[in-house]
């Protein structure tokens, strides 16, 4: 049976590197995945990945066991990673390098068949949708859509969870203008 997150971040806290190491490797693509669809680039979701579990390591002591889920602790530093990077990029003059966005690393939108046009288009369709989206939004809907309860996505945000669900509505009616060409 698998030693439960927060036994092992109580480990951490004590300098436990093998312990840090489980939690890692736990974690590591789903916090990477959570990271790039909030950049929509892969390079910035690694080191913001990096940055996340680094930070981990480092304020591991402030974590508090019984008062937030470990979870929930992991997905805020990440969330605020990306909203640092955030400010910081565009504080800094921007450069087109022509890079596309990834469609290809969004999970199906849809059931059926994983390719072919017009699942090449609901995916576009919907990574517009998701871009087009304000960052508590999009972070609301992302969180929720990973499996995270809306109380610990709420936690996350910082906000109640009548706030978040206010936050799912409007991100799925947008979403639903989006993509109302494919129903």
């Amino acid at each position: 049976m698998p030693i439960a997150d927060e036994t092992l971040m109580a480990r951490v806290q004590h300098q436990d590197r093998d312990a840090f190491a489980v939690l890692v490797e736990r974690h590591l693509d789903a916090i990477h995945a959570f990271n790039h669809r909030l950049t929509r680039n892969a390079e910035d979701a690694a080191d913001l990945t990096q940055e996340t579990f680094l930070r981990v390591w480092k304020s591991a002591r402030s974590w508090r066991p019984g008062r937030v889920r470990f979870t929930t602790w992991l997905y805020r530093i990440a969330r605020n990673q990306c909203i640092d990077f955030s400010r910081r990029r565009r504080a800094q003059p921007r450069r087109d390098n022509g890079e596309e966005v990834d469609v290809d690393s969004l999970e199906s939108a849809a059931p059926g068949p994983e390719t072919g046009p017009a699942n090449a288009e609901l995916r576009r369709a919907l990574e517009r949708g998701l871009s087009a989206l304000p960052e508590r939004q999009r972070t609301a809907l992302l969180l929720c859509h990973r499996g995270m309860s809306n109380r610990d996505a709420a936690a996350v945000l910082e906000v109640s969870v009548e706030a978040l669900e206010s936050l799912l509505a409007r991100a799925r009616r947008t979403l639903r203008v989006e993509l109302r060409a494919f129903r």
